[in-house]
């Protein structure tokens, strides 16, 4: 037991433990995560959202508009937005779609010039065949499926998500100064509140910064492409330029397909490599001088996170989400880093300007999370203690 102390086996063994349980409940977390997609993916989405319209509602009730007439104006412009969206490019989507015979068998023409390649392919499938001691063909069956039953199937779930999206995004709006000031409350200590405010304050500032200076910027990166591509004869430019500006909002995946769309639509418009390939590489100076110049001039030091991080965030909310995982992906890390700034604080890279905003903004908070105590009662001793009148003596009577 001696040599046991004294190689602090116990010790080791008690942080094993701990560390093992703090490993479970994070798994525990992330399997729940992706279980709860149905509910969690439209209310985090409406929570970026909010925080995106946060100056828009913010500057109607300054006005004197009252919080939920704000925030229902901020839900109809959003709906207003993807309506007019979606009757604008409701023609070309479909004419494209319905190109997509066409599209594959461009495609097989240019593979059939793969054709030395795919021989090789077929005698190593020849030599799989006896190794495997079968000399039967392969065969695929495909069932037959109705896609008219399969959107009917999926129909109810978009639409309850559609539903939870818009009614958690309208009360998020309405309430959202009631949900900070409740949670400031419930801080036990003034420190806690002081870093919790902070918290609340440079979320909101980082994220609708953000989005804002996002949406600024995919609008750009959509008016030059769809230039670019009516300068080089594509048809339906304006469609490509609006694909460009929306898939810009996930990082790498949304570029990627971009890409690849590209290079189909340019495969069937040319019939050549050369012509599919042109639009991708315009479409690529322009990514690149985007990301490279635009984005991080105008949103500065402070909001640049390291590429890997994006790309883990990227990869798990995906996994998590799908689609929606890549549109809530990089607000959630910036979530993600202010919390932990402040829970660790680091040296301040932030401008004077935006450090001097947060702080009053915080402290505005503070003063409205404060208690409302009543005044002291006095002590029992104070009460009990009355003052004494004297009373002046008696001068005597003349005799």
């Amino acid at each position: 037991m001696r040599d046991v102390s004294r190689t602090n086996f116990e010790r080791v063994l008690g942080n094993a433990s701990q560390m093992a349980i703090v490993l479970v409940g994070v798994v525990v977390a992330l399997v729940a995560i992706q279980a709860a997609q149905v509910i969690l993916a439209p209310v985090m989405l409406a929570i970026i959202i909010g925080l995106m319209f946060g100056p828009l509602a913010d500057l109607m009730e300054h006005h004197g508009v009252p919080e939920g007439i704000s925030a229902g104006i901020a839900v109809l412009s959003l709906l207003l937005v993807i309506v007019a969206s979606g009757f604008l490019f409701y023609g070309p989507l479909a004419e494209w779609a319905a190109r997509g015979p066409l599209i594959w068998a461009r495609l097989q023409e240019q593979l059939a010039n793969l054709k030395e390649p795919m021989e090789s392919l077929g005698a190593l499938q020849e030599q799989l065949k006896g190794v495997l001691g079968s000399d039967e063909a392969m065969q695929v069956t495909v069932e037959d499926s109705s896609t008219v039953t399969g959107i009917a199937m999926l129909a109810p779930a978009i639409f309850a998500q559609v539903l939870i999206f818009l009614v958690s995004l309208y009360f998020f709006l309405a309430t959202r100064d009631q949900i900070r000031v409740a949670t400031l409350s419930l801080c036990v200590s003034r420190r806690m509140r002081w870093r919790a405010a902070h918290v609340f304050r440079d979320v909101e500032q980082k994220v609708s910064k953000y989005l804002l200076t996002i949406t600024m910027v995919n609008v750009g990166v959509g008016v030059v492409v769809g230039l670019l591509m009516w300068a080089i004869g594509m048809p339906s430019p304006i469609l490509w330029g609006a694909l460009a500006a929306v898939l810009n909002y996930i990082p790498f995946v949304g570029q990627a397909f971009m890409a690849v769309v590209l290079f189909l639509v340019g495969l069937t418009n040319g019939g050549d490599l050369g012509n599919a390939i042109l639009p991708v590489a315009l479409y690529w100076v322009v990514n690149f001088v985007e990301g490279n110049f635009v984005s991080s001039n105008l949103l500065g030091r402070t909001m640049t996170i390291n590429p890997f991080m994006i790309f883990l965030s990227l990869t798990f909310w995906i996994w998590a989400w799908g689609p929606v995982g890549g549109l809530v992906a990089v607000p959630s890390l910036l979530v993600l880093y202010s919390i932990v700034t402040h829970i660790l604080p680091t040296s301040h890279v932030t401008p004077r300007k935006g450090r001097r905003l947060v702080n009053q903004k915080a402290t505005a908070d503070m003063a409205e999370s404060e208690p409302q105590s009543a005044p002291p009662e006095p002590s029992p001793a104070i009460v009990a203690e009355k003052p004494v009148r004297k009373r002046a003596a008696r001068r005597p009577s003349p005799a």
